[in-house]
């Protein structure tokens, strides 16, 4: 009888296509031997278009991977709950679903998001082998298993240290106020939840990341000596869907130079004020390359840099400088919210990427060997942003303006034209392209990723 894996992701689409890449591979690996099914938990996050689209077409796609969404959570008389207060929620439809389940098969194992870490006392009551899931690169990793060291060297926030190095092990210098947002301030909710989440990690069965040993050998190598079983399986990205009769922005794409489009698009959250996108726009203009660039309806807060709820239904004439779309009409393009970017970056007309620096997006660039302009938003994007610049070398840095965190239009026009016509930006696309080979190479015969998937597979079995 075959084992059931259990991948429960928190909500976010990001999130979830990650996790879902996984059941994937555990499907056309080891298909024989495990089923997947892929817990989806009630809340607002994974109750938009986007999401049901996305499980529609995996659905289709892939109908080996079954979706088994929780029932609906009673409304909250109060404001919006935070991540882990929605995943604390589901713990009792967790609970009841795995019980369940339990009676009529057997579970091999269950597979968290790391933000669920919630589910430890619900697998061990059960006695299900608990596995943590990072959906980020082992850098990331590795800031959070050091967030109990500071929590406990200081009684100062994160945010009152500011300029001061941390001495995070596998990683370049990384200054305080570069770290996460969410921990920045110790005096909140959400602080102490992300300090539990980070005490949690080391007491699962193992850690699987999405990433691969030639990518961050020496973070990978500091994280493994703090865990009994770290499992490098990456890189998982969706695969190209050949969309080109019916995508325009690919149709376009298709007729430009070889490696002459700067793509810029900042993942399914990241949005800029209006006063952002008209530097972006003067820099582009001015910087006279070719560009295609995925612009999100802007926020009513002007500091917000993340939303889930950004509109696809606005007037783009509206949020463009005035005559911009026209005097650019020959050499770039701009699409409203969203474009198929595994697609676009597989496009050999494109030579640069600006982008969020959100892992996903960094591996798929990877994959496809294309250079980046590291513009952290959120998250740990920051983090990502230093170890692409100082430790892999595959981005240059976006500097933000100290006074008021805008990227003003000469930095964007500096920034685009060395990424795309410097001798710096044509040694970075080299080491771009070698590094997509050593990411193809993870995954041959007898490559790392493979390996450790291997025997993550053989952990399960021994269940």
């Amino acid at each position: 009888m075959k084992g059931t894996i259990f991948l429960y992701p928190s909500p976010g689409l990001s999130h979830l296509v990650s996790m879902v890449e996984l059941g994937k591979l555990i499907i056309l690996h080891h298909s024989h031997s495990f089923s997947v099914t892929v817990l989806l938990m009630s809340g607002d996050s994974f109750n938009i278009p986007a999401v049901d689209s996305y499980i529609d077409h995996v659905s289709q796609t892939d109908p080996s991977i079954v979706f088994h969404r929780f029932p609906t959570l009673p409304k909250l008389e109060s404001s919006s709950p935070t991540i882990f207060q929605t995943i604390r929620r589901n713990n009792p439809n967790l609970l009841h679903t795995l019980q369940t389940i339990s009676n009529s098969s057997s579970i091999a194992a269950l597979v968290i998001d790391f933000f669920c870490n919630s589910a430890f006392p619900i697998a061990a009551d059960l006695n299900i082998p608990l596995y943590n899931y990072v959906p980020s690169g082992a850098s990331g990793l590795s800031v959070f298993l050091y967030l109990p060291t500071i929590h406990n060297q200081t009684d100062k926030s994160l945010r009152e240290l500011g300029n001061t190095n941390l001495d995070i092990p596998g990683l370049p210098s990384i200054r305080a106020a570069q770290m996460p947002q969410v921990l920045l301030d110790r005096n909140n909710e959400f602080y102490d939840d992300m300090l539990d989440l980070s005490n949690h990690l080391t007491k699962s069965r193992g850690i699987i990341s999405n990433t691969f040993e030639a990518l961050e050998p020496r973070v990978i190598e500091a994280v493994r000596e703090q865990m009994p079983a770290f499992f490098c399986i990456g890189p998982l990205v969706l695969q190209p869907i050949d969309q080109s009769s019916e995508s325009d922005c690919l149709k376009w794409l298709d007729m430009q130079p070889s490696r002459s489009i700067v793509f810029l698009s900042f993942g399914s959250r990241g949005v800029f004020p209006a006063k952002q996108i008209a530097e972006i726009a003067a820099g582009l203009e001015r910087s006279g390359q070719r560009f295609l660039w995925v612009v999100r309806s802007p926020p009513p807060d002007s500091d917000t840099r993340s939303s889930l709820s950004a509109t696809d239904d606005f007037d783009l004439n509206a949020v463009m400088p005035e005559g911009f779309l026209d005097r650019t009409r020959d050499r770039g393009l701009v699409v409203k919210s969203w474009a198929p970017q595994v697609e676009v970056l597989s496009r050999e007309s494109v030579g640069g990427f600006v982008t969020h620096s959100g892992w996903n997006s960094v591996l798929e660039a990877v994959c496809a060997g294309v250079p980046l302009l590291a513009w952290p938003l959120y998250a740990e994007q920051e983090v990502n942003k230093v170890v692409l610049v100082e430790e892999m070398k595959l981005a240059m840095p976006m500097e933000v303006a100290e006074e008021d965190g805008i990227v003003v239009a000469a930095e964007v026009e500096k920034r685009v034209r060395a990424l795309m016509d410097s001798e710096e930006g044509t040694e970075m696309r080299e080491r771009c392209r070698e590094m997509r080979e050593k990411a193809l190479a993870a995954w041959a015969e007898g490559g790392s990723s493979k390996t450790a998937f291997t025997n993550l597979a053989e952990s399960w079995q021994r269940r």
